[in-house]
Formats: C-alpha cells, sequence, structure tokens
C-alpha cells in the first residue's frame, strides 16, 4: 500500500492547451478519494499521469517514498481499470484474471523479445517451483471470484457476458494483483442505475476489506458522495476544492461547486448587501431594470447576536473595519432547505425579527419523485397601493417537501429559508464568502 502525492504537476499538449494545470494532491495510504468534475476537465488525464500512460509535462508524481516521473507504467505497482473493460476478448475469465499475475510472478530476469528463451536458459523455475505458484495464482483468481460473485463465469468468453459481469470481470483482474494503489476511470457509467448503485455498494465494501489506496473518477456527484473518504473537485484543468463529501456539500468553496453538487439544481439570486445606519440588508437585483429591491433586512436583534455580527464584519469588511459599505454578491440555498408554507386564505405573513428570509411565491409545476415532491414556484410581492401580486423574480425557486403534500399549480405560498442555511458568494470572484 502507497501514499500519492502530485506536486505541481501539469500536462500540456501543446502551448495553447493544458489539460492539468499545476495541481498539487495528496492521496494519504488507504484513502479513497474521488476526482469529481465535468467532461474536459482533466480528470482523466490525471489519472493516466498517476498510472503513466501520459507523461508529466511538469511536476512531480510520488507514489509511496518514490519519484515515478521515469518509471514505467508496468513497473508503478498500480492496477487500473478502464470504462470500457479492455478484457482479453480470446480469453477466459480465469485467465483475463489470472494473464497478469501470471506474468509478474513468473517473470525472469531479462526481459525483451528473447525473454522466454533466455529465462529458461539462464534462469530456470523448477517444477516444484512452478507448481507452488500455479496454486498460489489458482487460489488468488478463484479467491476473487468469489468476492466478486463471479466464480460460476470463471469458464466463459467476455462476449458470454453481461455488462455487469464484464465490470466485474475487470475489477477482479485489478483485485487479484493485490497492486499499491488502484485506479478508476469512470468504471460504472456504461451500466443501468440499478446495477451501477448494486457495484458501488461493492466497490466500498471492497475498499473496506482491501484497504488499499484508491482513486476513482467519474462526473456523477452520487457516486462521489458515497464512495469517496475525500473528494477533489476539478475545473478546466485546475483544482477547486478538496474536502469530505459533507464539507464539499455544505461549504462549496465558490460557486461553481455549489452548482456542480447536488440533485437538485441550487436556487440563485444576485443583489447588494448593503450597510443602512445600524442595519445590513440585502438588495435583490431588479430584472425589470437597474434599481434594487429590498427582499429582506437583518434586524438590530439578529445584528447584535455573535454569528450574524460576525457575518455582518465578512460580507461588508471583507478588508478591514474600514473597508466597503456595500458588496454585490449572489445568494444561494438548497431546495430542502426551503420550507413551504401554504397560504390558502391568502393572508400574508410578514417576516418577523425571528423569522428567516421569507417570500411569497406563486407554484407553477409540481414534480412527484416518490421519496419526496419537488416544487418548482416563481417568487412575487404585493404591489404596496394596490392588492395585487406582481412578478417579482424572473427565476424559478426550488422547494423540496413531503411525498404527500397536495401542492398544486397555482397555488400561492410562502417560501423560508434559514439564515444559517444562505450561502453568500462574491459576484466577482464567485468565492463562498463565509466559508470557514
Amino acid at each position: 500500500m502507497a501514499s500519492i502525492n502530485l506536486k505541481s504537476v501539469s500536462k500540456r499538449f501543446s502551448k495553447e492547451q493544458a489539460a492539468v494545470n499545476d495541481l498539487t494532491l495528496e492521496v494519504e495510504d488507504h484513502e479513497f478519494l474521488v476526482l469529481v468534475g465535468p467532461s474536459g476537465c482533466g480528470k482523466s488525464t490525471t489519472l493516466r499521469l498517476i498510472a503513466g500512460l501520459e507523461q508529466v509535462t511538469d511536476g512531480e508524481v510520488w507514489i509511496g517514498s518514490r519519484c515515478t516521473n521515469n518509471v514505467l507504467p508496468k513497473d508503478r505497482d498500480i492496477a487500473m481499470v478502464f470504462q470500457n473493460f479492455a478484457l482479453y476478448p480470446n480469453m477466459s475469465v480465469y485467465k483475463n484474471m489470472s494473464f497478469g499475475l501470471t506474468l509478474r510472478k513468473r517473470s525472469g530476469v531479462f526481459s525483451g523479445g528473447v525473454k522466454r528463451v533466455l529465462n529458461r536458459i539462464f534462469n530456470p523455475i523448477k517444477a516444484s517451483e512452478s507448481r507452488a505458484q500455479t496454486v498460489a495464482i489458482d487460489q488468488q483468481v478463484r479467491q476473487t471470484a468469489k468476492r466478486l460473485g463471479i466464480e460460476h463465469l470463471l469458464d466463459r468468453k467476455p462476449h458470454q457476458l453481461s455488462g455487469g459481469e464484464r465490470q466485474r470481470v475487470a475489477l477482479g483482474r485489478a483485485i487479484v494483483r493485490e497492486p499499491a494503489a488502484f485506479l478508476f476511470d469512470e468504471p460504472l457509467s456504461n451500466l443501468d442505475t440499478n446495477l451501477r448503485q448494486q457495484l458501488r455498494t461493492e466497490l466500498k465494501r471492497i475498499h473496506q476489506d482491501l484497504k488499499v489506496t484508491t482513486i476513482y473518477v467519474t462526473h456523477d456527484q452520487v457516486e462521489a458522495m458515497t464512495l469517496a473518504d475525500r473528494v477533489a473537485v476539478m475545473k478546466d484543468g485546475e483544482m477547486l476544492q478538496v474536502g469530505s463529501p459533507l464539507e464539499i456539500y455544505q461549504q462549496p468553496a465558490n460557486l461553481f461547486v455549489a452548482k456542480f453538487f447536488g440533485t437538485t439544481p441550487i436556487n440563485l439570486c444576485p443583489g447588494t448587501v448593503k450597510q443602512n445606519k445600524d442595519q445590513v440588508e440585502f438588495h435583490r437585483r431588479s430584472t425589470s431594470d437597474s434599481k434594487t429591491e429590498l427582499v429582506k433586512q437583518w434586524s438590530n436583534d439578529l445584528i447584535d447576536d455573535q454569528e450574524n455580527s460576525w457575518r455582518r464584519r465578512v460580507l461588508l469588511d471583507p478588508t478591514s473595519s474600514a473597508g466597503p459599505s456595500q458588496r454585490d454578491v449572489v445568494i444561494g440555498f438548497r431546495a430542502e432547505d426551503a420550507s413551504v408554507i401554504a397560504e390558502p386564505s391568502r393572508v400574508s405573513q410578514k417576516p418577523q425579527k425571528s423569522m428567516p428570509f421569507q417570500f411569497s411565491a406563486v407554484v407553477e409545476e409540481v414534480d412527484r419523485l416518490g421519496e419526496s415532491t419537488l416544487v418548482h414556484a416563481r417568487p412575487t410581492t404585493t404591489n404596496a397601493t394596490e392588492d395585487s401580486e406582481t412578478d417579482s423574480f424572473q427565476m424559478t425557486i426550488l422547494a423540496r417537501v413531503e411525498p404527500d403534500s397536495n401542492l398544486k399549480p397555482n397555488d400561492r405560498i410562502e417560501i423560508a429559508v434559514q439564515w444559517n442555511k444562505v450561502f453568500w458568494f462574491d459576484q466577482t470572484t464567485s468565492k463562498n464568502l463565509l466559508k470557514d
């Protein structure tokens, strides 16, 4: 077993094209790390740099205690599982799993085209030693096949297997070698939903049993959340954030990470945080003109609270106590953090000092998902001079409610979100202003 350490690693296919740019990442021994990001972000290239299938342009790749920049892939003690399985079509499942192990255990002191002849002459293997190796290989293959539930498939060829069975064989071929680290390149992306869920569970169990350092590449955030000890989020060849799955979800480093993670898109609203005498206000940017509309203000009681006083200092005074009195921001909150209050009587519930960020809305669509119900609603405001509702946001708010909710389109509701569930992103840098 070994740790994997990337030190300022870059890979350029041309002067203009940097697939990986100055990437630094340390994967601890026995850790299961998931590299996640959109297509083309450089995650598969990073995996190939570790495996030695691509040459590093700049930086160093360390596996254990040695730098492997000039080490051949076969000598890095790495097992890689590909998206397309890469099985030998002319070999049985048993031979596919045992082939690499046989080559490694029976390799002699010579290499090259005449390796077999020279080894037979100068480094002969005794018959007893050969039998012992054969027995050991057979035992390893059958034990691994039993762990993966494919012991009944050992005599079949790859074309006789289903997609899930082929993937198990590819996993078995990697596991049977007992390498220092596993590298997985989107191994489940070609499988159906139920089979992917089943194999995710098996992968996690196998990792817990073998305790082998594992790097897993995927664009599926569900796989990242369920498999990883830590998640590394990439974009355009750069590392944006590394942390536990819950940290990535609950404390995203920037707007991109917040939008990328979550099975339901995050609700976002641009606006401005302003200092108004002793109060802090958030003004939503109007969609109809250049003016802003007051959505919610913090009361003196909330400002005096220790947590919100800290928030005010961070949001308004980023450099010093004499910093700017306002800042352009984007606020965001997740669907599960939005509480829906039915309003059949159309009696407006005005936010009180102790109440959360709250606004009225009209239901546009209801998605019944079984385990929950997703409500699409458009926020509205009531005109101060006329008793009529007008479109306040040119956007739709998503809120997750109980599966037995009886909400339907055109229902009027109140949506409430606690301030401590709201993300605050700088509009220029996209940085999460309140992280840590």
